[in-house]
């Protein structure tokens, strides 16, 4: 694992991400701005993706009577319209963004949402009875959940709210129009179908999250802090999974040969990195 003065900073790894996220895409005779996420084979997994955000999420410990029912409300934002944050796919880092008016038509279409905490568990709130409200406004998508005060679950879920500790929502959804910019640095996200998926309370709202959540993002934190003869044994495994296209893995080991060449660290923890976050594998049943 690189220490914090030898890892190349953010800035570069993205041009370096970029480079070889663009040969790929022109190499499947893809133009930017003509990408659709979620349809294409290269380094966009299956198009659902929860993604979690920094936003103010407030709930009220007082009950509140809704027809005729005394619950809890809890409401936030699920996602921000125009405000850039970080992802990856196989290449390296690039910024998204949801366009405003991502949300027009999977509302228009009364999708079938639930209310969860970490994208798991039994649902607390749903569109289908009324009990979680969805409508977009010019920040983002805001939601508000009513919820049962005789769950248990419920319960310590407004207990972390209160003490602090749950503050982030996120939003799990299908990308179905997006577009990159011009050098393949931005992705925008044009339009999403969020019909069957969730909003949740979740623990971190830094970073995105891919379809497993909380599990990848242990994942994430733990492959860069693997011997090197392990990272090195863990790539040669994945390069022989016959699910993974073949000009991806010429293309990791093309970057892997040039950086080489050019005496710069191989960062094999971070190539394997890119493929984990892309593949969305839990790794644990793998032996060396």
């Amino acid at each position: 694992m690189l220490d914090g003065e030898n890892r190349p900073d953010r800035a570069s790894e993205k041009v370096a991400a970029a480079s070889a996220r663009r040969a790929a895409y022109e190499g499947k005779g893809i133009q930017s701005r003509a990408a659709q996420r979620g349809s294409e084979g290269i380094a966009l997994g299956t198009g659902r993706r929860a993604a979690a955000f920094t936003s103010e999420m407030r709930a009220e410990k007082k009950l509140h009577e809704r027809d005729g029912k005394q619950l809890y409300k809890v409401e936030g934002y699920a996602t921000m319209f125009e405000r850039g944050y970080d992802m990856w796919d196989m290449f390296g880092p690039y910024t998204e963004t949801v366009r405003s008016g991502a949300a027009d038509t999977t509302l228009k279409s009364n999708p079938d949402v639930v209310f969860l905490l970490n994208h798991k568990g039994l649902s607390m709130a749903r569109t289908t009875n009324g009990s979680l409200e969805l409508r977009a406004d010019e920040t983002g998508l805001h939601d508000i959940a009513w919820l049962n005060p005789e769950r248990q679950d419920v319960k310590d879920l407004m207990e972390a709210i209160h003490d602090g500790v749950v503050t982030e929502q996120s939003f799990a959804f299908m990308i179905t129009e997006g577009y990159w910019n011009q050098d393949f640095t931005e992705f925008e996200i044009a339009e999403f179908d969020i019909n069957r998926g969730d909003v949740s309370a979740v623990n971190y709202g830094a970073n995105p999250h891919t379809e497993i959540a909380a599990r990848q993002q242990e994942f994430m934190t733990e492959i860069d802090m693997l011997p090197a003869s392990v990272a090195r044994a863990l790539f040669e495994r994945l390069t022989h999974r016959t699910d993974i296209l073949a000009r991806e893995i010429d293309t990791m080991r093309r970057i892997e040969e040039e950086r080489a060449l050019r005496r710069e660290p191989a960062r094999i923890g971070r190539s394997l990195k890119h493929v984990a976050n892309e593949l969305g594998e839990d790794l644990d049943h793998l032996s060396f």
